[in-house]
Formats: C-alpha cells, structure tokens, sequence
C-alpha cells in the first residue's frame, strides 16, 4: 500500500512485496494525471526489492528508512545476544525479554528495579543494551550533530565484541544514506501502520474477503478519502 503522508489517505493498493509494486504504483499515478517527478520523499523498510523499485521507478525522490523498522533491528540483535546468554546465565536472564526491549521510561517501578539489578551483573545482555540506548540518542539530536555521532557510534559498536551488535553496526553502514536521511525528511511509515490498523478493523468485520479484488476496494473505501457523491432526494 502506497500512502500520501500530506492527505494522510491511501492512494494505491496491489498485491505484492517486490520491486514490481514500485512500477505498478508509477503506472496508475500516470493514468491518473499524476507525475512521479513530483514526489520529492519516500519513507520504507529496509527490504532490498523496495528499495530497487523506488531507485528505479522513482530516481528523483530521496528514501529515508523508517526510523522504527531500523529500531527494529536493532531490537532483534539486542534479544540475539540474550538468547545466546540464556545458555551460560539461563536463571538471571529468565523471563527478562521484555525489559531489555521497552523503553526505560515506560517500565513500572517494579521492572525497572529488575532491570537495574540485571545491569549491575557483567553480563553480555547489558552491554548490547547499552548499546541500543546510545544508539537511540541519536534521534534527539540536531541533524547537524547526528550524523557525526552515528558515525562514532558504529565505529564503538565494531569494536563490541558482540556479534550481533556489530552486524547492526554494519547494516547501518550499508544502508547509511537511507537512515541519515531520516534527519532531514523526519518522516516515518507511522502513517502506514494506522491506517493498516483501520483497515485490519474493517477486515475483521467482514470477517474476510473472498478476493483480492474486493479487499483493496475495501482499502481504499476505508482510508482512501474517495470523494464519493451521495445521491440527492427530492
């Protein structure tokens, strides 16, 4: 699904997760009157077919990588190492999951002093929990002092000696101009996962949809912002 983030509406709905769907959304865009040299941003996940659709279908627009979709990542390379450590501290680290991906600040009072307690032991976990929150403080920074700092943090992270944070440290690297891009654009696909959960209500409701067909006609009754004309009485 393809999303205008100014009109905060869906405006274009196919199957797929490839490169094909880029092409498929130029070609009704045209139909439609519209010009794919005006669209200035793109906001995506990381996949490697989505990135190849928009450099070729949409080469004059700048792509920034969702801000959370790299959090993401980052997230699953944090609960790696605790499920590595879980063989050596199997005890200490039980039932913990949750406390290491949370943000600090959303945790009750009980599971912060867990969590507190857990990062006084030498464990691998806290280091790459450590990790994660330096690498978070880069989005509550200026641009102009962002990009310097990520640069220093994938240099320290390299050097971490924790495999999965060093893997991150080196997809950031790959996929830098994406990720750095988020400091100037500011966008996300947080448009996306609300109207994605309007439609998933809908869904429900229907209790399914017996083609394809008719479930993106329903995406785009549900968040498209059709103009429909309602029909007068006398």
């Amino acid at each position: 699904m393809f999303a205008d983030i100014d009109r905060r509406a869906a405006v274009f709905a196919t199957p797929g997760r490839d490169a094909a769907t880029y092409k498929a959304f130029v070609c009704d865009l045209k139909a439609h009157g519209g010009d794919p040299a005006n669209i200035s941003e793109v906001c995506q996940d990381m996949s490697e077919a989505f990135l190849t659709g928009a450099l070729e279908q949409l080469p004059d627009s700048e792509i920034t990588f969702d801000r959370y979709h790299v959090k993401a990542q980052l997230s699953n390379a944090v609960d790696l190492v605790r499920r590595q450590e879980r063989v050596e501290h199997g005890d200490l680290l039980k039932r913990s999951r949750y406390l290491w991906l949370r943000n600090p600040d959303n945790l009750t009072d009980r599971q912060r002093d867990r969590l507190d307690e857990l990062l006084r032991h030498p464990l691998k976990t806290a280091r790459a929990y450590r990790w994660m929150l330096k690498f978070d403080h880069a989005y509550q920074l200026p641009a102009e002092e962002a990009e310097h700092y990520l640069r220093t943090w994938c240099r320290g992270a390299k050097r971490s000696r924790l495999k999965p944070i060093i893997d991150f440290a080196h997809m950031v690297e790959d996929h830098w101009l994406g990720i750095a891009r988020w400091f100037q654009s500011r966008i996300t696909n947080a448009l996306l996962e609300g109207l994605n959960s309007l439609i998933q209500a809908a869904k429900r409701r229907a209790r399914g949809y017996r083609s394809t067909r008719n479930y993106i006609a329903m995406i785009y009754l549900t968040v498209g912002k059709l103009p429909i004309a309602v029909p007068h009485t006398k």
